[in-house]
């Protein structure tokens, strides 16, 4: 994705950190724990205390709708992506895109815009390759690891663009690119929108705001953005109104994109997400009519 300076977290948005209290012992000559036994049973207890919390979380997540991940609701927010990256509402006919767009992220690619210069791209082809190690991209990974992080086409010039194309014929890496996009933006945005009390909307405005932002914790980083809207505004789960918290995302991530490039175009706020929520359609409800970039689209 469109992004600099990502820690690329794949779905793991806080790392936690566990604190040992030593109890005081009745014997004064009972041994103090050796340091690094403290620090083991700290990590042991942090993993223990984050495995119960990931538990409750499921189950609470367990009881609510299945908003966007539901079938045709999941087929929307692609296409609403799809405007967006690709300026169609067919995402099919993207698999085997790519090309260069000047923002400092290299090649980007694939259905979501994968880069070459944000990890992504890179973590796709490695798993790709596991499965099918015979596959054409293969050749290109001691590349897209030297330039991952950069805009560099070292080692990818001349062949890496068509050996996309072709590869992006085999439904084996079609199947890929959707995991990938699941695995590291989709799922992880709706699980946390669902905990942050959002409905169907919300849980497409992390998803896109994820996409473009990418998974990190850096100054425009998904996870930095949704810390400084919760300042402005309590979510829902916190007994805040939902539209008024959106209302505060939407103006966070419209300065993020502004702060990067103050002639960006902020159809992706604007025009679509903000006119869906002033409109009140916190379910994403067909029909839809937005603006992208200066093109009309309308889903029935």
């Amino acid at each position: 994705m469109r992004r600099s300076g990502v820690l690329f977290l794949a779905a793991v948005p806080v790392i936690a950190t566990g604190v040992y209290f030593v109890m005081p012992t009745d014997s004064a000559d009972a041994p103090a724990a050796p340091p690094a036994a403290t620090a083991q049973s700290a990590r042991e207890d942090a993993k223990d205390r984050a495995e119960r919390e990931r538990k409750a979380d499921d189950a609470v997540i367990a009881e609510l709708p299945p908003g966007l991940a539901a079938p045709a609701k999941k087929e929307l927010a692609q296409q609403l992506v799809a405007s967006a990256e690709h300026s169609t509402t067919d995402w099919r006919t993207t698999y085997g895109s790519i090309e260069d767009q000047g923002d400092g992220c290299g090649y980007t690619a694939g259905i979501i815009g994968f880069c070459t210069g944000t990890h992504d791209l890179l973590t796709l082809v490695e798993r790709y390759t596991e499965a099918h190690p015979d596959n054409g991209l293969a050749p290109y990974l001691p590349a897209l690891r030297e330039v991952d992080g950069s805009d560099s086409h070292d080692g990818l010039d001349p062949g890496f663009t068509a050996a996309w194309e072709a590869e992006a014929k085999v439904p084996a890496f079609r199947e890929a690119q959707e995991e990938e996009r699941d695995r590291i933006y989709f799922d992880p945005a709706v699980r946390l929108a669902k905990l942050d009390g959002l409905g169907t909307l919300g849980q497409f405005v992390y998803f896109d705001a994820m996409v473009f932002h990418g998974p990190g914790t850096d100054a425009d980083g998904f996870y930095s953005l949704r810390e400084h809207a919760m300042r402005k505004a309590d979510t829902p789960a916190e007994g805040g109104s939902e539209q008024a918290y959106l209302n505060a995302f939407l103006d966070v991530r419209r300065e993020a994109l502004l702060t990067r490039s103050p002639d960006r175009d902020t159809s992706r706020v604007d025009t679509a997400q903000r006119r869906f929520l002033d409109a009140g359609n916190l379910g994403l409800d067909t029909p839809l009519v937005w603006e992208m970039y200066g093109n009309s689209h309308k889903l029935p």
